[in-house]
């Protein structure tokens, strides 16, 4: 028995491969550093879903299909009433994907992809006091989905980042949130009902609620001078670095240096705030450092998280809609586990160790 799982094989899969020894994501075959050099989005999602569907498609057919149902899911935000939005961001969209058909087929597929794109820009702009904004079939989801938040055409730069986001955590192994998904659909259950499972792990503050509190420590923090004692303070009071670190990853995550290159073209054309931008490397090279002296026996490095705040901060998402942002992304990989394993998996129904009280014997 392991606690957690630790270790044990619980499906085989042909979606993606995560090496945490060598610091390596490969996704349907391509490795992340080549996927996310010019990858979109559409691109992604139809080289996870390839072969899952009962429709094949391209990219270029995806990217039009996706379009179109963006269009139809944004009728369901009418049932975002007072109480709806009175909710977290990410419990909000939660609740607008369960009015969605839960179905297995490749329409309900298309609508599941489109909903998070479009609910979550929507909620955030009515919790504001504003009306929602219509998708515009025109364009790429990446694109849309900035468009829908700010009510402005996004930079050729802000959507390269924001696709550059949604493909690098696009799927990542059996993680929580994808386990749920799979055992979901292992009951034969919708693929609707396997996204609300695994957004529902999701949300999870030791799975998917990480990249606000970066942005919490970079405001404690505040200048590059203080970062060094202030991390080391920190770690006096015993207290988690937050984006270094990973259950996987024994070197640095590479999604971490894909995300890190998403922001370059930000930074270099001045979309990015300088003053924080030069914040965060100094906080990441000075918790580098201290990490090395404090814990020379664990392998601490940055995480995915790290810069994922400071791209979603750059973007204009606040940080209460980062989990809800990750979403929009993983969804696609929540949906082509669920549609592996029901088409090649059997009932997960793994057996518990009874360590609870006996019977008085006779």
């Amino acid at each position: 028995m392991k606690n957690g799982l630790e270790d044990v094989i619980a499906a085989e899969t042909q979606l993606s491969d995560v090496d945490g020894e060598a610091g390596r994501l490969i996704i349907r075959g391509v490795s992340l550093d080549h996927l996310v050099a010019d990858g979109t989005y559409e691109g992604v999602a139809a080289l996870l879903l390839d072969g899952l569907m009962e429709r094949s498609f391209n990219e270029a057919e995806l990217r039009d299909w996706l379009a179109q149902a963006r269009a139809g899911v944004f009728d369901h935000i009418k049932a975002a009433d007072a109480a709806l939005l009175a909710l977290p961001p990410v419990d909000a969209m939660r609740a607008l994907i369960a009015r969605l058909p839960d179905g297995e087929d490749f329409d309900t597929a298309l609508s599941l992809l489109a909903a998070p794109a479009v609910f979550l820009p929507a909620v955030l702009r009515l919790q504001r006091g504003k009306k929602p904004i219509a998708p515009d079939a025109s364009l790429p989801q990446a694109a849309d989905i900035l468009r829908m938040l700010t009510g402005k055409l996004p930079t050729r730069e802000q959507t390269a980042a924001l696709d550059a986001y949604l493909v690098t955590i696009s799927d990542h192994g059996l993680n929580a949130s994808t386990f749920a998904s799979r055992v979901i659909a292992s009951t034969q259950a919708g693929l609707t009902s396997s996204v609300l499972a695994a957004l529902s792990a999701l949300k999870g503050p030791l799975h998917g609620g990480a990249p606000g509190p970066v942005l919490d420590m970079l405001d404690a923090i505040g200048t590059a001078e203080n970062a060094y004692p202030w991390l080391g303070e920190a770690l006096d009071r015993g207290e988690r670095l937050m984006g270094f670190g990973h259950r996987i990853y024994r070197v640095r995550d590479p999604r971490a240096d894909a995300l890190k290159g998403a922001l370059r073209p930000l930074i270099s054309t001045g979309q990015v705030n300088s003053a924080r931008g030069a914040l965060a490397e100094a906080v990441e090279a000075a918790a580098l450092a201290i990490l090395k002296v404090r814990k020379p026996n664990r392998p601490l490095d940055v995480n995915v998280e790290f810069y994922t705040a400071l791209l979603l901060e750059t973007l204009g998402f606040p940080r209460e809609a980062f989990t809800g942002v990750f979403a929009i992304g993983r969804t696609v990989g929540w949906l082509a586990h669920a549609r592996e394993q029901a088409l090649d998996g059997r009932l997960i129904r793994p057996r518990s160790v009874y360590i609870g009280p006996l019977p008085a014997a006779a």
